[in-house]
């Protein structure tokens, strides 16, 4: 006789609000969108939000991180012994995949680029997402493989590129499939040595 157990995952309140205002903030815009507005979306009462988050500023944060937390995920699955050539392409690939999945997750981040909002601790939190890619890049400079850059230009230029190739995704009715192939053969070519 076999048994079922069915088990729910329920969203936590603070996930709950944290979801709502990803949502809301990325149609209205960061600076259009009132607590209350995401209260409503949220299900739940100005104070309950206030309870987990003091301001907005602190809420936007608490989403940025939470977003490279899940960025975190592309990294599970990879073969650290691969060569380092199939492991950057398969960053880019995941990476890429990962925000064509997540619109909501890749408007947020691009709205947030360049903004005062984000505090300094929660970009250092947020750069953990990152970490197994500059281990990466390091040991591709150390065997040159990898061009004898700055691993922040480096950096610069590869999301650069991430950020390229989401947005021109987005706004194409039609993606051949060997575009992503294309452009991620191109970003290689110009960080090998």
């Amino acid at each position: 006789m076999f048994i079922l157990k069915l088990y729910v995952c329920k969203v936590s309140k603070k996930e709950k609000i944290l979801l709502a205002a990803l949502k809301i903030l990325t149609e209205k815009g960061i600076h259009n969108t009132p607590m209350s507005a995401i209260a409503k979306v949220a299900g739940t009462g100005m104070g309950t939000i206030y309870n987990y988050f003091s301001n907005k500023d602190l809420l936007i944060n608490n989403i940025y991180v939470f977003i490279k937390d899940r960025e975190r995920s592309v990294f599970l699955d990879f073969d650290l012994g691969a060569p380092i050539k199939t492991q950057f392409e398969n960053y880019l690939t995941s990476i890429i995949e990962f925000f064509i999945e997540n619109p909501a997750y890749f408007n947020f981040m691009e709205q947030l680029q360049a903004s005062p909002i984000i505090t300094q601790e929660s970009r250092e939190e947020g750069e953990k997402s990152v970490a197994p890619v500059l281990q990466l890049l390091v040991k591709g400079k150390q065997e040159r493989i990898i061009k004898d850059i700055e691993l922040d230009e480096i950096l610069m230029f590869v999301g650069g590129a991430i950020l390229s190739y989401v947005r021109w995704y987005f706004n194409r009715e039609e993606v051949e499939s060997a575009s992503l192939k294309n452009q991620i053969q191109m970003v290689w070519d110009a960080i090998k040595a």
